[in-house]
């Protein structure tokens, strides 16, 4: 029996060389990097290298980890991939082997304390970044999830190589950059140690922020939450609630205006032939998940409503319309799953008529477009009964 088995309330034993590295970078950050500003000062062209590392990591994690290689969302030239792999080596994370894996255990077993590596129902604290400090079970590394990834010559290189790889990208590309600007020192404390840090924390609101502080639009089966706020601070991460419900759409935030940059780099990428193959959820199951919450959400108030919050009368009545909306949501889901399926089978029908089949296939999109527009119209009906509830 081991220690953590006879003692269930013990502490598993912490992870002394990332206490160390989140330690000591945050106490430079801290202390360190205002000193030396104070008594040297920055250039801008070092706040400029910052802002810029501070992207290309990020958008390498973003883009590159997670949706690229956790989730598959979409192809990339092998050209793209290498900038993704150094400057995600670069953003001290781990391996994109172990990152990746990590993450899909994450989205099976969300919330789940024992399994889910960072599980947000343990706490703003654990999620952020506790999960990372302590030899948990739930963060037990194991790469059975991620045989396609093991396949990958690129990453099981960086795997193999990640400690030298992650020290040389760390040292050596600050201290390229502090050299090129004539301030070494500046370039290892802004370029290096405070852009890691920065980089860090963007990335860990995604496991703590956008699980407590937010709306659920989408679902409410898990903790994810959709924040136009933590958007903005983590590259269009920050659409969690879309995401763990459409994992493997290239996309966070669905709406053209919601702000995603890592969306807009993959999708115009696609124009010059680094990326291919992006996979989006269909209009209509986008639409039919709002319908479901905003449909939960009317019940819930309904079954909430005291006897004294009007007549019967008008509280039946509020009960047929919903159940109404409900029928028409059914029906609409029962014709959009035939129309897609009569054109799946088109598809693999032989035409020997080119213009008529390209006819046919012209009328099958127009009625999914029908069905998808009726479904926005009633997400208006049932904004004004939610109303009408309040």
């Amino acid at each position: 029996m081991s220690t953590t088995d006879a003692l269930p309330n013990s502490k598993p034993p912490l992870i002394w060389l990332n206490v160390s590295i989140f330690v000591l970078t945050g106490l430079v950050s801290l202390i360190v990097v205002p000193w030396y500003g104070i008594v040297h000062g920055y250039s801008v062209g070092l706040w400029v290298a910052f802002a810029l590392l501070v992207t290309l990591n990020e958008m390498s994690i973003t883009a590159g980890y997670h949706r690229l290689w956790a989730h598959r969302a979409y192809e990339a030239h092998p050209a793209l991939r290498f900038v993704f792999l150094l400057f995600g080596t670069m953003a001290l994370q781990n391996s994109a082997w172990a990152w990746c894996s990590g993450h899909r255990r994450h989205h099976l077993n969300v919330d789940d304390n024992d399994k889910d590596p960072y599980s947000a129902n343990r706490g703003f604290w654990f999620s952020h970044i506790g999960w990372m400090l302590r030899d948990y079970p739930s963060g037990e590394v194991n790469f059975n999830n991620i045989p396609d990834l093991k396949r990958d010559k690129m990453l099981a290189f960086q795997h193999r190589y990640y400690a030298p790889l992650a020290i040389a990208s760390n040292f050596g590309i600050p201290l390229l950059v502090g050299w090129a600007l004539g301030d070494v020192w500046g370039g290892l404390l802004v370029a290096g140690v405070l852009r890691l840090v920065v980089s860090h924390h963007m990335t860990f609101f995604i496991n703590s922020l956008a699980h407590i502080w937010g709306s659920r639009p989408y679902t409410e089966d898990n903790t994810a939450r959709d924040n136009p706020v933590l958007a903005v601070a983590t590259f269009g991460e920050g659409y969690h609630n879309y995401h763990h419900i459409f994992a493997h759409d290239y996309r966070n935030g669905v709406r053209w205006w919601q702000w995603d940059p890592t969306k807009w780099l993959i999708g115009g990428l696609q124009y010059v032939g680094l990326t291919r193959r992006l996979k989006r959820t269909p209009a209509f199951q986008i639409q039919r998940a709002l319908l479901s919450m905003q449909m939960v959400r009317a019940q819930r108030k309904l079954e909430q409503m005291p006897a004294s919050a009007g007549p019967a009368t008008h509280i039946e009545q509020l009960r047929r319309k919903l159940a109404q909306e409900y029928d028409a949501l059914a029906s609409a889901v029962a014709e959009w799953t035939h129309v897609k399926e009569q054109w799946l089978e088109d598809k693999k029908r032989v035409v020997s008529e080119h213009l008529e089949h390209a006819i046919e296939q012209a009328n099958v999109q127009r009625r999914l477009r029908e069905i998808e527009l009726r479904l926005k119209v009633q997400r208006r009906r049932l904004r004004i009964l939610n109303a009408e509830l309040a």
